[in-house]
């Protein structure tokens, strides 16, 4: 496949190849059949197969049209071999959304545990490490890309009892905006959707999935280009 030309970028973005990670989550759910229904291809990567294969389903795409991966994020060659396997299939790599969650909290820094503390780096900075290495050159090629994360509103500001979880964030945040400096000559932005909490239930909580899918249209589109390393308020 190759590289988008600069006519097709001035229009709308269509047929993008999109890779979400947490791809059955409430949010990433959401994510593929809101971007599926815009035309898009999706390599979908997630933990649990039945529920991938149940995702699959119900997106109803032809197989020309998706891929799907059960890796452990956490493993930089498990990584790797996957967005090989990506690269194999369509040819390079239009947008990378990492929706993977994962939370550790309600204690001190002194009640934290040593385990606790490398969960929590190993599944926020660890798996955005191993993913922006993997899918950084795929992005490259495309000349034309979208990165976009999802982190909580107290990075900046943070609460007590969730020290390690607020850290590690704060440290993928760090990852999202090095990532945009290093591919903002490329025309490939990455962002960060800030939210206090994903509202699921639709309870008043926080942000619903259908808030954050919206921004993430927006920031998927060409008004958008400009747009990079930047924390986006959605709370």
């Amino acid at each position: 496949m190759t590289s988008p030309s600069s006519s097709h970028l001035e229009g709308p973005a269509q047929g993008r190849i999109i890779v979400i990670t947490g791809a059955t989550g409430a949010l990433g759910a959401k994510t593929a059949h809101t971007f599926a229904a815009h035309g898009h291809s999706l390599a979908l990567l997630d933990y649990d197969q039945a529920k991938l294969d149940s995702l699959v389903r119900d997106l109803n795409l032809p197989e020309e049209r998706f891929f799907t991966s059960i890796v452990d994020l956490r493993d930089g060659h498990a990584v790797q071999s996957t967005a090989a396997a990506v690269s194999s299939k369509f040819g390079t790599v239009h947008a990378l959304f990492h929706l993977v969650g994962g939370w550790i909290g309600g204690k001190t820094l002194a009640e934290t545990s040593e385990d606790e503390f490398t969960s929590m780096l190993s599944q926020h900075v660890g798996m955005t490490f191993h993913l922006f290495k993997s899918f950084m050159p795929l992005l490259e090629k495309s000349g034309w890309g979208r990165v976009i994360t999802v982190s909580p509103s107290t990075v900046s500001n943070p609460p007590p009892k969730r020290g390690v979880y607020t850290a590690s964030k704060s440290a993928q945040d760090t990852l999202v905006l090095t990532l945009a400096a290093e591919l903002k000559e490329v025309h490939v932005t990455a962002n960060i959707i800030q939210v206090k909490a994903i509202d699921v239930e639709n309870k008043g909580t926080g942000t619903t999935p259908d808030e954050i899918v919206a921004a993430m249209l927006y920031l998927f589109s060409e008004k958008a280009g400009k747009i990079t390393g930047a924390r986006i308020p959605l709370y």
